[in-house]
């Protein structure tokens, strides 16, 4: 599959960064604007996101496989590896299935373990959604107002609206297939060779997808790991404290 891009500069060693569920890669796009002074930065759009291809299968697995189809169409033989969230189980298991192509990883604010279901009200409140009954984008604010009472997750939800050719919305995101594969998301990082590489594992000081406790699983499948705490931000740490994400990523690379 061939992913949608954005490159940011030409400058230095390449990075490339990858959105988390829901996201796509302008999601990203403060933080790749200041490392774009030292790295040559790529945002991605991963498979069914965003602007790159749709597909009735979505598993980590092939998600690695379009990262290592995107590395060779650019002709880099490695490169840095940044990935959120969804996207950071994405590139983890690129690491562990392709890790001569990684010079270094980052993993922001997720582990390797199985999550709880927690995207349920966001499926319940879009997938029955008739948007060609909609006028404005306006109008699917306020529909979604009583679902989604939290003014943030529905604009970061709305950001994936867009006009066709006769006016009317539709979703860049394959919302079905994401829904249908979402098991798959949820799912946990398993493999039975460790990833040897060097990797920081950055989370948010007041999120809790990776606690202290889950340190001791990680560190078995990613050996040469060390972890990073930014402060005072919580799931989305890349949006709420970009500079110190910026600090964290130019110390870790160098």
């Amino acid at each position: 599959m061939n992913l949608f891009y954005k490159q940011y500069s030409q400058t230095g060693r390449p990075l490339f960064i990858f959105h988390g569920l829901f996201g796509m890669l302008d999601n990203w796009h403060n933080v790749a604007l200041q490392l774009a002074a030292d790295y040559a930065v790529y945002t991605v759009d991963l498979r069914n996101h965003g602007q790159s291809p749709h597909s009735d299968e979505m598993n980590y697995s092939l998600m690695a496989d379009d990262i290592a189809q995107l590395l060779v169409s650019l002709k880099y033989e490695k490169a840095h590896i940044l990935g959120h969230s969804m996207g950071g189980k994405a590139v983890m298991t690129f690491a562990l299935k392709y890790p001569a192509m990684i010079d270094k990883l980052i993993v922001a604010d997720i582990g390797v373990r199985e999550y709880r279901r927690g995207h349920d009200e966001i499926f319940d409140a879009i997938i029955p959604l008739k948007l060609e009954t909609f006028e404005t984008r306006g109008d699917i604010d306020r529909h979604l107002t009583p679902l989604l009472p939290e003014f943030s997750t529905r604009q970061f939800i709305l950001k994936n609206l867009a006009r066709n050719a006769d006016g009317g919305f539709y979703w860049k995101m394959n919302v079905e297939s994401i829904y249908k594969n979402y098991e798959n998301i949820v799912a946990p990082i398993k493999s039975d060779k460790p990833y040897t590489g060097e990797t920081l594992f950055l989370r948010g000081g007041k999120s809790r997808y990776v606690t202290d406790n889950d340190w001791a699983e990680i560190s078995k499948l990613f050996t040469n790991a060390r972890l990073a705490t930014i402060e005072d931000a919580g799931h989305w740490v890349h949006a709420e404290k970009p500079a110190e994400v910026v600090a964290a990523v130019k110390e870790f690379l160098g």
